[in-house]
């Protein structure tokens, strides 16, 4: 699969969700409620191993995914939850992800960052996700355009 990757194409998004990982504070305890409701269990492992910072982000984003779609089924709002999780595999903490941002796919790690989304579909695959919320992870499907605007409002 390829894609083109876009190197700060969006640096309003970019600072804004520099700045919200600066604290490592988990997301409230309600919202994590909420979103451990939206997850099968092998999602609920997942999200749970993600950092405070990309939960708090996936849940805030999955809440404006909601009100935007509010027919969305169960495996769209766990993959608008999920759309972050193949960020664990590239070990990068908010610096290391502010370079590869700016510098793009330059090395391994900065590679996998790059491909996160494609990585967090097979995470979610071998987690036992539905293919709805593969395929959204994975940018493809009817809800993604709807994910993109809700990520980067």
């Amino acid at each position: 699969m390829s894609k083109q990757v876009h190197v700060l194409t969006k640096p309003h998004h970019l600072a804004a969700r520099f700045f919200t990982s600066l604290s490592p504070a988990p997301p409230a305890a309600s919202e994590q409620a909420w979103a451990l409701s939206q997850l099968l269990p092998g999602e609920s492992a997942l999200w749970s191993a993600m950092s405070n910072q990309d939960r708090r982000h996936t849940a805030k984003v999955a809440r404006r995914f909601v009100a935007a779609r509010p027919g969305a089924t169960r495996a769209e709002i766990a993959g608008a939850l999920l759309h972050d999780v193949g960020k664990l595999e590239c070990g990068l903490g908010t610096w290391g992800r502010v370079v590869a941002s700016v510098v793009g796919p330059r090395t391994d790690a900065f590679r996998r960052y790059h491909d996160h989304e494609h990585i967090g579909a097979l995470l979610a695959g071998q987690a036992g996700s539905d293919p709805e919320t593969v395929a959204l992870i994975d940018q493809r499907g009817p809800a993604y355009e709807t994910l993109c605007v809700c990520d980067r409002a």
